[in-house]
């Protein structure tokens, strides 16, 4: 399965990997043991709306990654972003948007949507965050008129 390898293709044997939730619909929770045995790394599963459902069960909804001297939020739903954080990683709303920032946080959809059906790793995130950063500035700079 093209997932499957993409996954492999980034994602070593011993990396850890935060899975934002929704790992597989209902119908394949019969499958779950031969996806998951065919992924590298160790997985922690945040709960995402259709992992009630499979099997699964985890009972994380959240949790905090220190990396980069930054402390992340995670989550799965946007709306369950936490504002006491700079950075929050959600899912759940496949490719609506990979970048945005609410107040003072920025909210990082890490679905694999609108990373080319990779997983993710820091960098890329920090780097999307700056990307989007000067974008936002550049705009603001040229509504006051600069160039």
């Amino acid at each position: 399965m093209r997932l499957i390898q993409l996954w492999n293709s980034r994602v070593k044997k011993h990396d850890i990997v935060i899975h934002l939730g929704d790992f597989m619909f209902k119908h394949l929770a019969s499958h779950y043991d031969y996806y998951l045995d065919q992924l590298n790394g160790h997985i922690v599963f945040v709960q995402g709306n259709h992992d009630t459902n499979n099997s699964l069960n985890t009972k994380i909804t959240s949790l905090v990654v220190h990396l980069a001297n930054t402390d992340i939020y995670c989550t799965h739903k946007p709306e369950d972003y936490n504002s006491s954080y700079t950075i929050n990683l959600v899912g759940h709303v496949h490719n609506a948007w990979k970048v945005k920032k609410i107040y003072n946080s920025y909210l990082v959809n890490v679905g694999v949507d609108v990373w080319d059906y990779h997983p993710v790793d820091i960098n890329e995130i920090l780097k999307a965050i700056n990307d989007y950063r000067l974008f936002w500035e550049k705009i603001e700079h040229v509504s006051k008129g600069g160039r």
